[in-house]
């Protein structure tokens, strides 16, 4: 299937990214002249016997043609647009290893798709959806052929209930974003210090006691599970052990290296309460409760933690530390090591595949409980554990530098290769490394504003772990992002409408053209500033104007590449542009009168300099004093935000008056 298609791995092109808003960008892609007519519904042949993933996504897919296309395009059942599918096996069981290659080809008599299994076809009909166009003929899709396969086996969305509670609904919602971009792992965050959020019916006190009511029903779970699986992707579960695990101990109190109490935990960061691993009871537990979720949840991995541990409760343990003593346990690295060992030992009796974040890798691979070869490491800290776990054979997947919830650009996550440099790993080496995954942890996002965290930045990431190497021009990706920023939305995703919702109510009525308009030029602070800045708790209303800000807004990048653009070129049309997007002034706004000043008045200085640059005259100097004063007022952070575009101001700055003026 694969040697069918012509190679095209080179980036596209602007005229080629518009044409075909596609993201992930294709393996190999072929157009051809020509398009075919949609009329909805789509009237599919399947040769053989449909699995279930296919004919439940032929039917969700075909809806979304036809909301998409809207009543011009529908037509009678006889007269539907054809779609002729085959597929040689079913996948089963999702795993790591599964076939999700595919071969996607729209002619005038119809469209075709060729896949290696029933998968494949769901990657097909995501791209078919993409490929949807309006234009003066009607609704149609252009003559092309596709050949796709991933680049990583692994490409995942981590996401965090437990510091702020995601039910059910929300879980079921970013699936179908994640089947959009093609990404094929849902990783559960289900416990942590502020909550544990799923149901065990062995052992209830954990839920009922560390959840104030807050947690998946086990129903709840079948029903994600399922639903996932039919659109190809894994759900991969995560119980923290054995720090961050506060929630447990409200439940059993016994276990825990330090007497407690244990009270709801509403703060964030490192805390203290970590299991007793001398504790015989502690594993006992672990044994019956890690046992019925390994028969809850089908797949082969189950991901321990492990990380931040600050070991302060084992020191301050007498026992703890007799019995490290006793067994030559040199340090805290090598006691959790022993509690991982005994927690590798349960996994594998449950028919388990051990995974964990990058602290469980810090034992020498010499050591007495040195981790076992077939443990699988989540890389968050740096690049140099995921190189090292794949120098050392071991599979990995990296989360450095695709945390969406520090609010870094599109263009950061996806310039963020996941595939060390060719010197640094051996062939071997490079074969353990499965992909990675998108974390969106929840500390200052909640249900309501969660999706203007996750998209539309995670589709780049999810090209990032699908795409060739080679697909890697930003402005391209920046381009096909904006199409799909919205075929997210029209499927579901509330990235847009939960902003508008957050700005009525700091706007206090309904009218928030002026709000919105100064919003879009601002984001949040990057990084983990937010918490330098203030004191967040789970009790802390996210309904603040860093909480409607988007990462990377469109409007800020707008105007960063037009103020380049003039800099670079002196370009009147493109000045011309800069005037429509600025200088049009802003309301006051009682929530945000400072903000809303400094950005009015570095707009109108700005508009001075751009004047004087393509006129080719020299700013006079009290304009560029003006300038540079108002570069100070709005250098900001304002009510955790900043202005996102303020760089190509300095720049546009530097131009007109020239560096250190």
């Amino acid at each position: 299937m694969r040697t069918l298609l012509l190679l095209c791995l080179m980036a596209p092109s602007p005229l080629f990214s518009q044409e075909l808003p596609l993201m992930p960008w294709p393996t190999e892609v072929s157009m051809d002249q020509g398009r075919l007519q949609f009329t909805a519904p789509i009237r599919a042949d399947v040769e053989g016997q449909a699995s279930e993933r296919i004919t439940a996504a032929l039917a969700r897919w075909g809806q979304h043609l036809a909301e998409k296309a809207g009543p011009a395009a529908t037509g009678e059942s006889r007269n539907g647009t054809p779609l002729h599918v085959r597929y040689h096996a079913v996948a089963g069981i999702l795993t790591p290893a599964v076939d999700e290659s595919y071969s996607l080809t729209i002619a005038d008599n119809g469209i075709f798709m060729d896949a290696a299994t029933d998968v494949g076809v769901l990657r097909a009909l995501a791209t078919l959806y993409q490929c949807l166009r309006h234009d003066a003929t009607g609704w149609n899709f252009p003559a092309l052929r596709i050949g796709d396969q991933p680049r990583f086996t692994w490409r995942g969305l981590l996401i965090d209930p437990c510091r702020h509670w995601m039910p059910r609904d929300m879980i079921l919602r970013e699936l179908d974003g994640m089947e959009l971009v093609k990404m094929n792992v849902l990783h559960l965050h289900l416990t942590d210090d502020q909550g544990f959020r799923i149901e065990s019916k062995v052992l209830p006190e954990l839920h009922e006691k560390g959840s104030k009511g807050e947690y998946y029903s086990q129903e709840d779970i079948r029903v994600i599970i399922h639903e996932a699986d039919l659109r190809g992707i894994r759900v991969v579960p995560e119980f923290d052990l054995p720090g961050h695990a506060t929630s447990w101990f409200q439940g059993h109190p016994e276990l825990a290296s330090a007497p407690g109490p244990y009270p709801p935990e509403t703060r964030y960061g490192v805390m203290d309460p970590v299991f007793d691993p001398t504790n015989e009871a502690t594993y006992a537990l672990l044994d019956r409760f890690l046992g019925e979720m390994a028969a809850l949840f089908p797949d082969p991995y189950l991901h321990i933690g492990g990380d931040e541990n600050n070991g302060k409760q084992w020191n301050a343990n007498p026992a703890i530390q007799a019995f490290m003593k006793k067994n030559s346990l040199a340090d805290n690295h090598a006691l959790q090591a022993y509690f991982n060992g005994r927690l590798y030992a349960i996994l594998k009796k449950h028919g388990k595949r051990m995974m964990g974040w990058d602290e469980i890798g810090d034992v020498p691979a010499g050591a007495v409980h040195a981790l076992p070869q077939d443990v699988a490491i989540q890389c968050w800290r740096g690049k140099q554990g995921l190189i090292n776990a794949l120098r050392a054979g071991r599979d990995a997947i990296l989360s450095n530098g695709w945390y969406i919830d520090l609010c870094q650009s599109a263009a950061f996550h996806y310039l963020n290769d996941s595939l060390p440099g060719e010197g640094e790993l051996g062939a071997a080496g490079r074969q353990h490394l499965l992909g990675g995954e998108a974390t969106m942890w929840a500390e200052l996002v909640d249900a309501r504003n969660v999706d203007t965290r996750i998209w539309p930045r995670t589709a780049a990431i999810a090209e990032r772990l699908w795409s060739p190497a080679s697909v890697n021009d930003v402005p391209g990706m920046y381009r096909r992002m904006e199409a799909v920023s919205a075929q997210l939305e029209a499927i579901g995703m509330q990235h847009k409408s939960a902003q508008a919702v957050l700005l009525r109510m700091i706007a206090g009525n309904d009218e928030i053209t002026a709000l919105k308009q100064l919003v879009d030029v601002l984001q949040p602070v990057q990084g983990y500033k937010r918490h330098q800045l203030a004191a967040h708790t789970t009790q802390t209303p996210l309904t603040g104007l860093a909480d409607a800000a988007v990462p990377d807004p469109a409007r800020a990048r707008r105007i960063t590449t037009l103020i380049d653009h003039v800099v670079q070129s002196r370009d009147t049309a493109d000045a011309a542009a800069l005037r429509m997007l600025m200088g049009t002034g802003y309301s006051a706004l009682p929530c945000c009168n400072e903000i809303a000043t400094a950005r009015a008045k570095l707009e109108q200085c700005a508009l001075e300099a751009v004047s004087a640059l393509i006129s080719w005259v020299p700013l006079k100097p009290d304009a560029c004093a003006r300038f540079k004063q108002s570069l100070e007022n709005a250098t900001g952070p304002f009510q955790e935000c900043e202005f996102a575009d303020l760089a190509a101001f300095r720049r546009l700055y530097e131009a007109a008056c020239g560096p250190g003026k």
